[in-house]
C-alpha cells in the first residue's frame, strides 16, 4: 500500500514510470487474490472430502489435513491461511465428530 501511494505521488507530479507502476502493482495484486482463491478452494474440497467423501477420500483428506506437515503448510500459505489455526480448527471438528460416534456406538 506504502509502495502504491509512492508510485501515485511520482505520478501526480508527472515522474517517470508512475501510471505503469500503479498498473503492474494492481495487476499483482489481482493475480496474488485468484491465487489465494484457487488454493483456498483446494482446501475447501479437501475438508468436504474428509467430512462427506467416499472412504478412500476420506483418508486422504485427513493424512493430508492432520499428518501431512510440508504440503499442509504450503498450501495454506498459498491460500493466505495460517495452518495452525486451520489445523486447530479442524482438530475440534475431528474431535467432535469421534465423540458423537462413541456416543452412538455406546447406545447400540
Amino acid at each position: 500500500m506504502a509502495d502504491e501511494i509512492a508510485v501515485n505521488r511520482r505520478a501526480e507530479r508527472g515522474e517517470q514510470g508512475g501510471k505503469m507502476s500503479v498498473t503492474m502493482l494492481q495487476s499483482r495484486e489481482v493475480e496474488e487474490t485468484a491465487e489465494q482463491k484457487l488454493w483456498r478452494a483446494v482446501i475447501a474440497t479437501t475438508v468436504e472430502e474428509w467430512v462427506s467423501g467416499p472412504l478412500r477420500r476420506k483418508r486422504e483428506a485427513e493424512q493430508f489435513l492432520f499428518s501431512d506437515n510440508h504440503d499442509f503448510q504450503t498450501v495454506c500459505f498459498s491460500a493466505g491461511i495460517n495452518p495452525a489455526n486451520l489445523r486447530g480448527r479442524l482438530e475440534k471438528i475431528r474431535s467432535r465428530q469421534i465423540a458423537e460416534a462413541q456416543e452412538r456406538a455406546s447406545r447400540n
